[in-house]
């Protein structure tokens, strides 16, 4: 067992790095715009070229992992993700206007990306059974959340070089986190099942014949939460900026907040739920609830430094009560041999959240920032609500055989 929690805390350094891909970049929206001459949308769009192409990829990857092994798909992914960053680098170093170039090489990152966490996630599932597995999703979830953490100070750390350093950084570290995954985690035997697609296809349609409207919503209501923190922290580093006069690591450190209370909250929900055993439905309500208020709260405490970190805080603890549940009952949701394919749609959708955040918040601005927070609000109410009438906690955990 211990082996097995060993293995689990070097799988977490996959999502910690992966997540860095986006995080880091955020405090440095307002010197990247100035750089390179372009809007808040533009800018938005250095995180959409990235989480869009991984949403496409994920499901294909997830199905090639299913059939050749996790590791097979995870440690290549990862030096992709290297060769994106690297190249978005050296765009932007050599290149007079290099803002189409950085964005092929964040879509080069993507791809890369989509074969890491979520496989990853599928890989630790694979390790434990039901009963045991929300603990090593907390574990997961805290490290993605840790990325997001330290990625904010890592990064403006980074850029006092120079802001295109931190594309040059995605490349140091994925190699020698491919190399630990490759030479120090083991795969369960029997994972690997090479049915014909079509028969794998009729599995995962059965699956979702049975729990589909608890996994829609599962879904939903990931996808929600990274929509709403994506888009939230993609203004923030303008609002510390501008109404606080914060700049560099201090910025970062702010920035960090939510990430730091939603990366404990996480953690420590993993633990919860392992030891109960149930109430994946009420942490997944709940959470989604306190986002909804912490949104509609936000607009009111935008100039005061000592309020709005706070707030923020409550942000970042929602989510980390939502997330470790989702996680969990997903994983649980299928056997082994299909557990790649299912994952990988929810890391799709994840995707596809963090895409659409900071550009659809760019738009919702132009209505002004009460309109911006409480749309948001609303949309996590909504998704809280409905799962809470849709989610069936008892057939979605239903029991999968041996991990």
């Amino acid at each position: 067992m211990q082996n097995k929690k060993n293995m689990v805390f070097i799988l977490s350094t996959v999502p910690f790095l992966m997540v860095l891909g986006n995080s880091m970049l955020i405090p440095e929206f307002p010197a990247i715009k100035a750089a390179l001459d372009i809007t808040q949308f533009q800018a938005g769009l250095l995180i959409t070229f990235f989480s869009a192409p991984a949403s496409i990829a994920i499901p294909f990857l997830g199905y090639l992992s299913d059939r050749v092994g996790r590791k097979i798909i995870i440690c290549p992914a990862l030096i992709l993700y290297g060769l994106g960053g690297a190249f978005s680098g050296f765009s932007a170093a050599f290149m007079k206007d290099p803002y189409l170039m950085i964005l092929i090489g964040r879509v080069v990152q993507g791809i890369g990306a989509a074969g890491t966490a979520p496989i990853a996630m599928a890989l630790a599932g694979d390790l434990f059974k039901t009963e045991e597995r929300s603990e090593s999703m907390g574990i997961l979830e805290a490290a993605n959340g840790m990325g997001k953490v330290l990625s904010p100070i890592i990064g403006s750390a980074v850029a006092l070089i120079v802001w295109y350093a931190l594309f040059f950084s995605y490349a140091l570290l994925s190699l020698p986190t491919a190399l630990l995954v490759w030479f120090f985690v083991q795969e369960p035997q029997g994972i690997v099942e090479k049915k014909p697609f079509k028969q794998y296809f009729n599995i995962l349609k059965s699956i979702f014949e049975q729990k589909g409207v608890s996994l829609l919503f599962n879904f939903l209501g990931g996808m929600v939460v990274l929509f709403i923190l994506f888009g939230v922290l993609s203004f923030t580093s303008d609002i510390l900026e501008k109404n606080f006069n914060l700049s560099g690591i201090i910025k970062g450190m702010v920035l960090s907040i939510p990430l730091l209370t939603m990366s404990l909250t996480a953690y420590f929900t993993g633990l919860y739920l392992k030891e109960k055993g149930k109430y994946f439905k009420a942490s997944f309500f709940i959470g989604l609830i306190l986002i909804g208020i912490t949104m509609g709260i936000l607009p009111f405490c935008c100039r005061s430094a000592v309020v709005y970190p706070i707030v923020l805080g409550l942000l970042g603890t929602g989510s980390g009560l939502v997330l470790p549940a989702v996680n969990t009952m997903v994983t649980s949701a299928t056997q082994s041999e299909q557990r790649g394919g299912v994952t990988s749609l929810y890391g799709s959708v994840r995707f596809i959240g963090v895409a659409l955040g900071p550009p659809s918040f760019a738009m919702l601005f132009n209505g002004g920032l009460f309109t911006m927070f409480v749309a948001g609000g609303v949309l996590a109410l909504v998704a809280g609500i409905l799962g809470f009438i849709f989610i069936n906690e008892t057939v979605i955990m239903q029991p999968d055989g041996p991990a």
